[in-house]
């Protein structure tokens, strides 16, 4: 009895977690999912180029305070 009950009760789950997982794959729901995906990649790109350009930027101005770059009476350009 408990046997039949225990085989009983993983069918019973093993149809809940099929029927959820094809639900899944439903086309809209697929749609999203990428959607959503690429919205979150495109974000983590923007914050990456964002972070990349400050630190030249920061880089260019230590450089240039270094070399003396940014001096007014400089003529040679």
């Amino acid at each position: 009895m408990i046997r039949r009950l225990f085989y009983l009760s993983l069918g019973a789950f093993l149809a809940f977690w099929v029927m959820r997982r094809l639900q899944a794959l439903h086309p809209d729901h697929v749609a999203r999912r990428t959607a959503e995906g690429a919205a979150g990649m495109l974000r983590r790109v923007r914050d990456f180029t964002s972070d990349v350009f400050g630190e030249a930027a920061e880089r260019e101005t230590e450089l240039r305070t270094r070399f003396g770059l940014d001096n007014p009476d400089d003529s040679n350009r």
